[in-house]
């Protein structure tokens, strides 16, 4: 089974510069996207359905071209979920979820605060509400992958500027305890990256101002976060580079 994640910061854009042509040759299963920035209307020509692939989609209700997160799959999923219940956060088109048996693929979007002081307050919030919602699923009995774009770094292995980030949205001490303590354990969700390359200091994610590619400063915030019950399935993970469809990268991973 493979599973690609990709934040694309407006899938029409990406579109345009030849992400469908590159997944089409992946051999994907399920493709999570964020940010689609567009409404499913706008996303049903041919140009964003290879063949093979359905689509599922949940735009963002409060604000055109804005957010919006979708899943491709070559199987239809037994059932598709889009929404948790709250709706400032369902309503900004966050959270997709597909369920094939007793898998569950999710494709998220958590907020980012670097907008300034009131959107990392609904950050924290939300990872506030987030928390007993995931814990409930890992203790479910369900396998989940939860793929997406958490706007958080875990580690120092995980950003290029450690030190001059410890103020900054996205690698506040807070928001790092909070995930690496969903984490924490074997018994606690698993950081597929981390898992298959512990020492790894790869980026998914470059700021387009400065020079930032090209010099490789980078952040780590994209991930497909997995129950235990799928931590021996984990065979391998790539961040595709060579191409620059967005700001992030497609993140890969394969599971036995």
């Amino acid at each position: 089974m493979r599973i690609i994640s990709f934040n694309a910061n407006g899938l029409r854009s990406a579109a345009n510069k030849g992400f469908f042509e590159w997944f089409a040759q992946q051999q994907a299963d399920v493709l999570c996207v964020q940010e689609t920035k567009a409404q499913e209307h706008q996303l049903a020509g041919p140009e964003f359905l290879p063949a093979g692939y359905k689509a599922w989609f949940r735009d963002a209700s409060t604000k055109k071209g804005y957010s919006g997160v979708a899943i491709y799959s070559k199987r239809e999923p037994d059932e598709v979920r889009t929404a948790l219940g709250w709706p400032e956060f369902d309503e900004e088109g966050r959270y997709i979820e597909a369920r094939y048996g007793n898998l569950s693929v999710v494709s998220f979007y958590i907020p980012s605060g670097s907008s300034g002081e009131v959107r990392q307050d609904y950050k924290f919030k939300v990872m506030d509400w987030l928390a007993p919602i995931l814990e409930q699923w890992l203790r479910s009995g369900r396998d989940y992958v939860l793929c997406g774009d958490w706007n958080i770094v875990r580690s120092r292995l995980d950003i290029r500027n450690w030190t001059s980030n410890q103020k900054n949205s996205g690698c506040l001490p807070a928001e790092r305890d909070w995930l690496n303590g969903l984490c924490a354990d074997d018994s606690c969700w698993v950081d597929a990256y981390r898992t298959l390359n512990p020492e790894g200091q790869d980026y998914t994610w470059w700021s387009n101002r400065g020079a930032a590619r090209a010099n490789n400063v980078g952040w780590r915030i994209d991930y497909q976060i997995v129950t235990p019950s799928l931590r021996d399935r984990l065979r391998a993970c790539s961040i595709y580079r060579d191409e620059w469809f967005s700001d992030h990268a497609p993140f890969t991973v394969d599971y036995a």
